[in-house]
């Protein structure tokens, strides 16, 4: 996981959001002026420490939950649904606990074809991320032999937190990776700023290609082909934790919520070669050092909010489901310390109002979606997976 106090999981269970206005209201309505609640969206369900709810994008309407000790359930999306099959097994390659285990997965774009999917996961001796791929015999195939896994990438993790672990296929049809600083506090070896490392970064690998060994570089890549000895897989820096990221199905924007330092948690924009400031900064304020730290080439983050409000972000989605009109397009997150979801407005990339919709969203670990683009919130101490309703 991702958090910056103990892994001492805290299920606040909050006072919904009490809405002023009748759900009657037109789309354009804020959510305030709309009723939502959140109710437990496949009631027979229950997951062990979930954090990654997605689907395959093949058009079986199934959907996958990730378990952090390193399984993946399977099951029909249909809120009658009784059971949850195990999908991939990885338990014993995964080291798990804490902010450690398997993070991430994501289907590649051709999967109906290829079979392929990659995951991110934790190990031990030595400490290590690994990226890597699994095939599957057949795409309707109801379970993966953990025998055809291939290891894309893997790099040492000089820490056991702050791993990221976020996959993604972008609209361009290149994988997007998220990894942190490495761990401990403060980014004591600067790692997020240091543009020959791996951590503190967003990765974008092509693997549909071979130039790097089991993948490639994307062309137009910040750094491809630098003369600089920058990793070339690097596609933006900064970063403390990105633990959730996503991409706006509509516009196609990258959006990641960064866990923050002892002040600030933040939401940002991501865009390629930005540089969002860590560990010069944490939010809008210098960090390391406390003066004069922005030479005015560092992205500030679209919204932040202070420990006062949560101490663990968890990045979300732009919602672009039809169930709930008064969410549409604005950008969906919570925090993990206190189960808060808040709706975040953004005008040409710039905020323009944000607001509490919901405080029962237990240990928010992460946001997904499904085929139709409705939204998903996991509950890691709970082990259920909520949606909203009006």
């Amino acid at each position: 996981m991702k958090r910056n106090t103990s892994p001492l999981f805290l299920l606040v269970s909050g006072i919904l959001l009490t809405m002023l206005m009748s759900a009657s209201k037109s789309s354009t309505s804020s959510p305030s002026e709309q009723a939502v609640r959140l109710e437990d969206a496949f009631p027979d369900l229950t997951f062990e420490q979930p954090v990654e709810f997605t689907h395959a994008g093949d058009g079986s309407n199934r959907l996958f939950v990730i378990e952090q000790t390193g399984r993946i359930r399977v099951f029909a999306n249909d809120p009658a649904v009784k059971s949850a099959g195990i999908y991939l097994d990885l338990t014993t390659k995964v080291a798990s606990g804490g902010e450690m285990g398997l993070l991430g997965l994501a289907f590649h774009p051709d999967f109906t074809h290829n079979g392929y999917l990659y995951v991110n996961y934790t190990k031990r001796k030595p400490l290590e991320t690994i990226i890597a791929r699994f095939q599957a015999k057949t795409a309707d195939a109801g379970r993966i032999d953990p025998a055809t896994e291939t290891i894309l990438l893997r790099f040492a993790q000089p820490y056991d937190n702050h791993n990221g672990g976020k996959l993604a296929f972008g609209p361009d049809g290149y994988l997007y990776i998220s990894t942190g600083d490495g761990g401990a506090w403060g980014d004591q070896h600067n790692y997020a700023q240091n543009r020959n490392s791996l951590l503190g970064k967003i990765l974008r690998l092509d693997v549909n290609k071979t130039d790097k060994g089991l993948y490639g570089i994307p062309a137009d890549n910040p750094y491809a082909n630098n003369q600089e000895g920058y990793r070339e897989e690097l596609y933006a820096y900064g970063l403390r934790n990105p633990w959730r990221f996503s991409f706006d199905r509509q516009t196609g924007q990258l959006w990641a919520g960064d866990v923050g330092q002892n002040e600030f948690e933040e939401i940002d924009i991501i865009t390629k070669g930005g540089n969002y400031g860590w560990r010069l900064k944490e939010g809008n304020r210098c960090y390391n050092p406390r003066h004069d730290c922005d030479n005015g080439q560092l992205t500030d983050p679209v919204h932040t909010y202070p420990r006062t409000d949560g101490v663990s972000v968890t990045g979300g989605f732009v919602y672009r489901g039809s169930r709930i009109p008064a969410l549409r397009g604005r950008y969906i997150f919570g925090d993990y310390s206190n189960g808060k979801v808040w709706a975040l407005s953004v005008d040409n990339n710039r905020k323009t109002g944000h607001e509490l919709i919901s405080g029962d969203g237990g240990s928010v670990s992460a946001f997904g979606e499904d085929a139709a683009g409705e939204l998903y919130i996991l509950d890691h101490s709970a082990g259920k997976i909520r949606r909203f309703v009006r």
